[in-house]
């Protein structure tokens, strides 16, 4: 019986998890963003407006990073048709996080434009829903994402928001753009806050 050599194994390890790396880059590299009106530009703040958006949402306990991660990957699965009938999904970009409290924060990725109601009911902790129309006033985020970062810009657009004498309907949202496989120059991630009235 031939040996297998432990070079082999690790080029084939290697070979591998570069094909997924470049599969989900692909994936990642041809989404799109929902389209939206901006009603206002100041700066570097926006106030846009965007319709109504299907989305796929988990809720995840742990830190920003770890609760990502684990909604990234349960959501993923859903979109690539891993464990479930039908074609692969294209992912819609940003992928968004609202902190819930008590360290736990709800994860959604925004679904093309289908119909819920065609989708196959996803599995354990992952649910389809919906993101009513809404005004949202955005600022970007530039650099590599970092709690003090997040917390730095949100705390400039909700003193933006109180100058101008504007309600908060909810919570800050993180809109992450890129991914740790995508090269070159990344965009800008923001920070959304969906507006009263």
């Amino acid at each position: 019986m031939a040996k297998i050599g432990w070079g082999r194994v690790l080029a084939g390890v290697a070979t591998v998890a570069a094909a997924g790396a470049a599969y989900v880059y692909y994936k990642q590299r041809t989404s799109k963003a929902p389209l939206y009106e901006v009603l206002l530009g100041e700066g570097p703040i926006e106030i846009r407006r965007y319709p109504a958006l299907p989305v796929l949402v988990t809720d995840q306990a742990g830190t920003r990073d770890r609760a990502l991660g684990t909604g990234f990957g349960r959501l993923a699965a859903y979109m690539f048709a891993e464990g479930r009938e039908g074609d692969e999904l294209p992912i819609t970009m940003p992928v968004l996080a609202e902190p819930l409290g008590d360290a736990a924060w709800r994860i959604r990725f925004l679904l093309p434009d289908i119909e819920a109601g065609a989708l196959e009911p996803p599995g354990e902790a992952v649910q389809i829903g919906e993101l009513p129309a809404r005004d949202i006033a955005v600022i970007a985020v530039h650099g590599k994402p970092s709690d003090r970062l997040f917390k730095s810009r949100t705390t400039e657009l909700q003193r933006w928001l109180k100058e101008r004498q504007r309600v908060a309907a909810g919570p800050a949202e993180h809109a992450y753009y890129n991914s740790p496989l995508k090269p070159g120059k990344p965009r800008a991630n923001e920070i959304w806050v969906p507006l009263a009235g």
